[in-house]
């Protein structure tokens, strides 16, 4: 008799809850699929007219600055203390500095967030300092990394979109237990952003994304009925959350890189698969030799809750796109950030 009134219950609330969600005007949002592959094997990218709106509005385009020659005196002839842009002229010089406050800057700040208005040679100011090396990565990602960029290439706006702090940016995530035998949970069960609210890892980054070389992400066997001892648990909870991450990151199914029915088979894969590994190593190269340098730089306001400074990931430049900024390619209008000083 109880089992009969539960199911009783349940039922009324799935009507009720049918009812309210009619009367209110919802109905269920209309599904886009495009086929990426072969049919039959589900591999189709799936998006509602609501999740394209919010793609757009993520990857709206700054306004453009008008193209500078390179002719004429260079901007070392007349500016002091230039280390990363000495190879451009005074207009270009110019012009780089218009874009990096428009897209960096506070607004109600301008040139003095990184600059001292009484002495613009002045270092003093850690936004200059980090600066200059933001400068350096971008051309180095211009110039080393075009197996991932392409032509399409990066400017300080594709990952600040006018905000001095990325929005997407990570930070090792504390130790968390309550004791005993859980004094150590791995980060498992607390649902983020990163892990899209799962109780995966809450930090599938540290140990993949900040080291240098190869740090396997394989936690399937290559064949059938394997031998001995694969990956252990913790490390394919780690796995599936950084896989989670980048589909996140770029808007995008599985699918988009894998072939469903072979998720680890790279014969069997979507080309954009190389493209993606070409990504991690390049977010690995950033990570260990751009950004880890600048931890001395950083202020108390700008660490992680365990002292460690900032970091990207997949979402710093895509932000929910397949390709940042939906693929347009700021790079061709700005010479000045893919020059020869990318070192």
């Amino acid at each position: 008799m109880g089992s009969l009134i539960l199911l009783f219950t349940a039922a009324a609330v799935v009507l009720l809850t049918t009812a309210m969600l009619f009367t209110a005007g919802w109905s269920h949002p209309p599904v886009h699929g495009v086929q990426s592959g072969y049919r039959g094997l589900a591999l189709d990218q799936l998006s509602t007219p609501a999740s394209e709106r919010l793609v757009k509005l993520a990857n709206i385009l700054p306004d453009p600055i008008d193209k500078a020659s390179p002719d004429g005196d260079k901007a070392t002839s007349v500016y002091k203390n230039i280390k990363v842009l000495d190879d451009l002229s005074i207009d270009q010089f110019n012009r780089v500095m218009l874009g990096l406050a428009a897209w960096v800057a506070p607004k109600d700040q301008s040139c003095s967030y990184c600059h001292s208005v009484e002495n613009m040679a002045d270092d003093s100011l850690y936004t200059k300092r980090v600066a200059r090396v933001m400068l350096k990565m971008t051309r180095h990602i211009n110039k080393e990394w075009q197996p991932h960029v392409g032509a399409v290439g990066v400017t300080c706006y594709t990952c600040h979109r006018g905000q001095p702090v990325p929005t997407n940016i990570w930070f090792m995530a504390a130790p968390a237990g309550a004791g005993g035998f859980a004094t150590n949970n791995d980060g498992l069960g607390h649902p983020t952003a990163i892990n899209r609210s799962t109780g995966l890892s809450a930090d599938p980054f540290s140990g993949y994304l900040d080291v240098e070389g190869v740090a396997g992400a394989r936690v399937q066997a290559t064949h059938a009925l394997p031998v001995g001892y694969g990956a252990t648990i913790q490390q394919t909870e780690k796995t599936y959350s950084l896989m989670v991450s980048v589909s996140t990151s770029l808007g995008v199914n599985c699918t988009f890189c894998h072939n469903s029915r072979a998720f680890g088979q790279w014969p069997e894969s979507a080309p954009q698969r190389v493209t993606a590994w070409h990504g991690i190593q390049m977010t690995r190269d950033l990570n260990v030799h751009f950004l880890e340098p600048l931890q001395s730089e950083w202020p108390a306001n700008r660490l992680g809750t365990i002292g460690d400074g900032p970091k990207v990931f997949c979402a710093t430049c895509h932000q929910g796109a397949p390709k940042p900024l939906l693929g347009v390619s700021l790079a061709k209008d700005w010479p000045e950030l893919g020059g020869s000083d990318a070192h």
